[in-house]
């Protein structure tokens, strides 16, 4: 099914205290939770609770938003971006559409233990996806049985590998999904120096060697222009302020990521299995997008036996930007149609 997007389709224990990022603490079956009011910025009200879970030995934290039903959305931010910046303004509109929200940070990322510098590795997050999904239905309302997974760019890419292994998935929206492989490489080159790609690789792989020997991480960051040593310089990548964080809600978030993730990333390719993916698929494009081109994400909606495709106009970052209430009513509409039906 293709959407026109200027034609969107239609439409344990819990404390809570009224004072906007307050939080209370407390411990329940399912671990530690922490209530709280938070003011998303479309300036809408969103009741969250923080829980913790465990994955693989590692803690990860997250946002629990309960909802009015039982199926519930499990959510992650892109590349090295931790939940706040890289799921708040979704979370909150979909559990204002009455779903619950389980929105995490991976292992390593932002309030799961974030040290000096993050550090990104593909496996892990993946293990991190699979420990999330078996530890929603353990919230309060929530059923095992109408879970679905919202990524975008790298993140949106690994949703279709986990829901390729997790028949339990009933529903996947994979916004402007990043694939890897070699093609995401070939066009990274286009948009870099030679000089600044080798700088790259080298400081990665000193990064890589460093940290076997219990050396401290080396930065580069996550944008940066053409002939900058940074992980992405694409056109749509260089946007200031950070089209995830317009107001500076999330200052704790450095928007840097140690050197050897960018080369874990370079080696990862998402979608090889998309053909296993047997629950309905909604994958957003930006047909303008840079960072990660439609063209290989069309192409694994064409195997996907119940993909939709929704357009949309701009950049890499529309769905934040100007194209996000096209994006979001979207998302609603198809959650709606496969997990309340």
């Amino acid at each position: 099914m293709r959407w026109n997007a200027r034609r969107p389709p239609p439409t344990g224990q819990v404390w809570t205290q009224s004072e906007p990022h307050g939080s209370l603490e407390a411990e329940s079956q399912s671990g530690r939770v922490d209530s709280e009011v938070d003011m998303d910025v479309s300036v809408r009200r969103a009741q969250r609770e923080k829980v913790r879970f465990d994955s693989g030995g590692a803690e990860c934290v997250a946002w629990h938003y309960p909802g009015r039903g039982s199926a519930c959305v499990v959510m992650a931010g892109g590349f090295a971006v931790p939940k706040g910046p890289g799921t708040d303004r979704f979370a909150a509109r979909f559990q204002e559409a009455g779903f619950h929200v389980l929105a995490f940070d991976f292992r390593g990322l932002g309030e799961s233990g974030e040290g000096p510098c993050p550090v990104v590795s593909p496996r892990s997050q993946l293990a991190d996806w699979a420990a999330a999904l078996a530890f929603a239905p353990s919230l309060p309302g929530v059923d095992a049985g109408r879970l679905a997974l919202w990524g975008f760019s790298a993140t949106g890419g690994q949703v279709l590998d986990v829901a390729a292994s997790e028949p339990g998935v009933s529903a996947v929206v994979a916004q402007t999904p990043g694939l890897g492989g070699p093609s995401a490489g070939v066009n990274a080159a286009r948009y870099q120096s030679p000089l600044a790609m080798a700088r790259l690789l080298g400081r990665g792989l000193v990064d890589e060697i460093g940290s076997r020997l219990g050396r401290p991480s080396r930065a580069v960051p996550l944008s940066g222009r053409r002939g900058e040593v940074a992980v992405l310089t694409t056109p749509d990548a260089v946007v200031t302020p950070s089209p995830l964080d317009q107001n500076g809600s999330y200052p704790e978030w450095r928007q840097v990521v140690a050197a050897r993730s960018a080369l874990r990333l370079a080696f990862a390719s998402s979608g090889r299995h998309v053909s296993r993916v047997r629950c309905p698929l909604l994958v957003v494009v930006c047909d303008d997008d840079r960072s990660a081109p439609p063209a290989p994400a069309l192409t694994a909606a064409g195997r996907a036996p119940r993909a939709e495709v929704l357009h949309l106009p701009g950049g890499h970052y529309a769905p934040f930007l100007a194209e996000h209430e096209r994006a979001v009513e979207a998302e609603v509409a198809f959650l709606k149609r496969y997990l309340t039906a």
